[in-house]
């Protein structure tokens, strides 16, 4: 009887400590993607899952903090939103240890080479290294993507417990980015179990028609999945037997480096 007294003791002060609205506006900074950067006010109430009136508060109080701005009926975030993640990027040991790593890859190979975290059913970039080639995959460190179609996304959701991977998949919504995007979350979860199985993904053209990537998992020293290392290529530069043979190898030489220059 004691400890079911505590635990509802536990349950109230946590239900006390969380504060609903700033939870809910986090969700509204949320929906806004590549793919969706300028939506209107009932886009944004649909995607977050909250009425017009609420979602409406909670725009205008970014519009007035400059973390947000609307063009006739139209909202999209500002780069401002970026420093809200810039301390904590910039607090992380990983991107130090990865960086030195990801400019040499980019020079082995001349293509754009990123460090990719999970973060719910997003990735987001936390370093990246170019080529000197003209044509780059552009990237902007702090920028997410859906995880369902990102070769990275499927390495890291890979690396989840069943039940997190179950419950990963339950949420997640499919949506059509290009006619080559995965859809179907039965062919999503073999994708994902071909990843974990064979140790990298390979994702072509579904997020962006013209690209393909492959991606690696980062492993720490006790062996946990800690993030993602990912090369994006212009598809006439590559051919998916060619970054099988060629990046994949270098990919997962630079990812074991990683893993050993970080601290114990």
């Amino acid at each position: 009887m004691k400890k079911q007294v505590e635990d509802v003791i536990v349950e109230e002060e946590n239900a006390r400590d969380f504060v609903t609205s700033f939870a809910r506006g986090l969700d509204v900074i949320r929906t806004f993607t590549r793919s969706k950067p300028r939506m209107t006010l009932s886009e944004v109430a649909e995607q977050a899952d909250m009425n017009r009136a609420a979602a409406r508060r909670f725009l205008l109080t970014l519009v007035r903090e400059g973390y947000a701005e609307l063009d006739g009926k139209f909202f999209s975030l500002r780069p401002k939103i970026l420093e809200l993640g810039f301390s904590a990027l910039a607090s992380m040991s990983l991107p130090e240890v990865v960086q030195p790593v990801l400019n040499d890859l980019a020079e082995k190979l001349q293509e754009s080479c990123f460090c990719v975290v999970l973060d719910g059913d997003s990735t987001v970039y936390i370093a990246a290294a170019k080529s000197k080639r003209v044509i780059n995959a552009s990237i902007e460190l702090g920028s997410r993507a859906p995880a369902y179609c990102m070769s990275s996304g499927r390495v890291l959701l890979g690396s989840l417990k069943a039940e997190e991977l179950d419950s990963a998949l339950e949420n997640i919504k499919l949506e059509q980015i290009t006619d080559n995007t995965v859809t179907s979350k039965l062919k999503l979860r073999s994708a994902i179990r071909d990843a974990r199985t064979k140790g990298y993904a390979i994702v072509d053209q579904e997020y962006e028609i013209g690209l393909r990537s492959i991606s690696v998992p980062v492993a720490d020293r006790g062996g946990t999945v800690i993030a993602a290392l990912n090369v994006c290529c212009p598809s006439p530069r590559y051919t998916m037997e060619e970054m099988l043979q060629k990046v994949l190898p270098a990919l997962l030489d630079s990812s074991s480096q990683i893993t050993v220059s970080l601290p114990h």
